[in-house]
């Protein structure tokens, strides 16, 4: 899995720091990484995109940005109103393939859901893992409405011929409600792929050295982590 795509279900799902997880996991198991944002929107050319933080709660990857917009809205919608040039799903596979060649792992990360619009032909996050023919993991919310949302970012996945690698909850809840206790059973089945972790709430706002020491026990064996579905799910039931 010299590839991984990253997408949300949604926007402000987790989708950062859970890519903070695996990265941070990865390194740990002794991988080198980099973490490549396909359009970073909302932020300014000063301050710290998702990429940058990334790095600073995982540690040493390479951190990449193909392009920047102000506003915190669509990517193609940024580009458009900032009047820059828009990114293409062609240029996200072709970084991704390059940082491949000098990396063990590279994680994709999108920007929202999975069709969110990069350009203005429609090109998407999808697109690009379909030219990279690369495995998408899914971060999804925890509580009432994250089961419709998996199930249409996974269907749509399915349709393009993707491999889901599985779901991760990006943010946990200290005191989970009795719908995201039921939604660890249900996830895996609406998604048709497995529950992959639970990060918990305020994660990112660990000190470095805490969140890579953590991030492991949040991350199912397929991430590299130690994080058991079904003893999580058996501690958490209704």
């Amino acid at each position: 899995m010299p590839v991984l795509v990253i997408t949300g279900t949604g926007t402000e799902v987790g989708k950062t720091v859970v890519t903070a997880a695996v990265a941070a996991t990865a390194l740990a198991a002794g991988r080198s990484v980099a973490v490549l944002k396909a359009a970073q929107t909302g932020v300014r050319p000063d301050e710290p995109g998702d990429a940058e933080e990334v790095a600073r709660l995982a540690g040493a990857v390479t951190a990449a940005e193909l392009a920047r917009y102000p506003e915190p809205l669509a990517p193609a919608t940024a580009a458009r109103r900032a009047g820059r040039a828009p990114v293409h799903p062609e240029e996200v596979a072709e970084t991704a393939a390059k940082l491949a060649t000098e990396h063990d792992l590279v994680l994709v990360e999108g920007a929202g859901g999975l069709l969110v619009r990069f350009d203005a032909a429609g090109g998407t996050l999808a697109d690009a893992a379909v030219l990279l023919r690369a495995p998408v993991l899914v971060v999804a919310a925890a509580g009432l409405g994250t089961l419709n949302t998996t199930e249409l970012t996974t269907r749509e996945l399915r349709r393009r011929g993707l491999e889901v690698a599985g779901v991760a909850i990006g943010s946990w809840p200290s005191a989970a409600d009795l719908a995201s206790r039921c939604n660890l059973a249900d996830l895996p089945d609406v998604a048709g792929a497995p529950l992959l972790g639970a990060v918990p709430d305020g994660a990112g706002a660990l000190a470095p050295e805490a969140f890579r020491a953590a991030a492991p026990h949040w991350l199912a064996p397929r991430l590299e982590g130690t994080w058991d579905a079904e003893a999580f799910r058996v501690r958490q039931a209704p």
